[in-house]
């Protein structure tokens, strides 16, 4: 069975992959069918949400010279080993300059594959 800390890192070297590729192919190999997400940032009282079929490619293509890195804080086992509940901090270093995110995370085995199913991320600024 793959290591959650395994799968977190090819997620993220996914991520920075796509950077370079503008091609979102491998991150959403990662993602639930059923996969939610929702973003935000101080300055609106509504988070983003989007689904499993978002134009990841477009999301790229406006991030050049961008590489994200993730710090756990904290991993809670679910449902018997079959879903992980992750918290940490995301930075997302654009340009040069860090983008730093509270960021939470539901990872559900779906047929013997670790598959995103839900991701709440909040930008620190």
């Amino acid at each position: 069975m793959e290591n959650i800390h395994d799968v977190l890192d090819d997620y993220f070297k996914s991520w920075n992959e796509g950077f370079i590729s503008k091609n979102g192919d491998k991150i959403r190999h990662f993602m639930s069918k059923n996969f939610v997400g929702s973003w935000a940032h101080s300055n609106i009282d509504q988070p983003d949400v989007y689904y499993y079929n978002y134009d990841l490619n477009n999301v790229l293509k406006q991030m050049d010279h961008a590489e994200k890195s993730f710090e756990i804080a904290s991993i809670t086992n679910r449902k018997n080993g079959l879903e992980f509940l992750i918290s940490g901090k995301e930075t997302a270093l654009i340009n040069g300059e860090p983008y730093t995110a509270q960021c939470m995370f539901v990872w559900r085995k779906e047929v013997n594959e670790w598959k995103l199913l839900r991701e709440y991320i909040e930008l620190e600024r």
